[in-house]
């Protein structure tokens, strides 16, 4: 109960007044809350994702499905890569732009300390670097700048940190990524094939030369993002499976766990009313 108005007090914190914002429509204050980390090096790394998979797009369906000689070979394989690679991008971008579970920043203060009406004897932590009230199982990102909760890694290939919020959707994104990538090493297999066959007559609207550069670096492409992808998906199912985050397996933090279908539920849409709390009112650094 007491880790719930907690959470309640630092969602109202961390989005004040948003009658007022709703009301004036100003611009400044509407900003001001979309979350988007200015990391130099995570924003280099999403541009590269986001190029290397419209890539792909584009050899897939230009190069090899556009001049194929079969209509309903092109249409169904065209369908469901797009398909995939627009899920795969709306993923990537709600993992990048969804705030992850962040602590309001600097809400270590004596006033809020008073509202939230602790019995003696409980005991508050605080991060000595964002000078907030930091719950169980939050850890502090160093490129966020924030205290993060069930803080898993930062990845900067979404350029943000994956935690409570944004887990979910770098899941999704890490699942249709191993997706298209599988579908375009088969791709680029029978294209292969097909084209030595046919002597790379009338195999693509390209030259044979442009056409092979294109394939090879599509298919080194689809092994590496394939390999990646595959480790992290299976990483996360185990670290949700185990309700452990990748940053207390790290450091062997000992804490109650719940059951496996209980995780899940809570990362893909369950109730979140309980997730962390921070339970015992001292202030201790941490």
């Amino acid at each position: 109960m007491q880790s719930h108005r907690l959470r309640v007090e630092e969602q109202q914190q961390q989005h004040p007044l948003l009658e007022r914002v709703a009301g004036t429509g100003s611009l400044r204050e509407v900003t001001a809350r979309i979350w988007f980390i200015q990391d130099g090096c995570g924003m280099v790394c999403a541009f590269i994702t986001w190029f290397l998979v419209l890539y792909a797009d584009f050899v897939v369906t230009f190069v090899m499905l556009l001049p194929s000689k079969s209509v309903a070979y092109a249409v169904v394989n065209g369908v469901i890569f797009n398909s995939l690679a627009v899920l795969a991008l709306t993923s990537h971008l709600r993992t990048m732009l969804t705030d992850p579970g962040a602590i309001p920043k600097g809400n270590a203060t004596k006033e809020y300390l008073n509202s939230l009406q602790l019995k003696p004897g409980e005991t508050l932590y605080k991060c000595p670097k964002c000078c907030s009230i930091k719950p169980d199982r939050a850890h502090h990102c160093s490129i966020c700048k924030r205290c993060i909760r069930k803080m898993d890694h930062h990845c900067p290939w979404v350029n943000n940190c994956v935690g409570e919020n944004n887990q979910r959707f770098f899941v999704l994104f890490t699942m249709y990524i191993a997706m298209i990538s599988t579908h375009a090493l088969v791709l680029s297999m029978i294209q292969f094939f097909t084209c030595v066959r046919d002597d790379w007559t009338e195999c693509s609207d390209f030259s044979p030369p442009v056409a092979v550069l294109l394939i090879i670096f599509l298919f080194l492409e689809a092994i590496l993002f394939l390999t990646f992808t595959a480790v992290m998906f299976s990483t996360q199912i185990q670290s949700i499976c185990s309700d452990e985050m990748v940053a207390e397996r790290l450091r062997s933090e000992k804490l109650h766990r719940g059951r496996r279908w209980e995780s899940m539920k809570t990362v893909f849409g369950g109730s979140v009313g309980d997730r962390s709390g921070c339970g015992q009112a001292s202030l201790r650094h941490c």
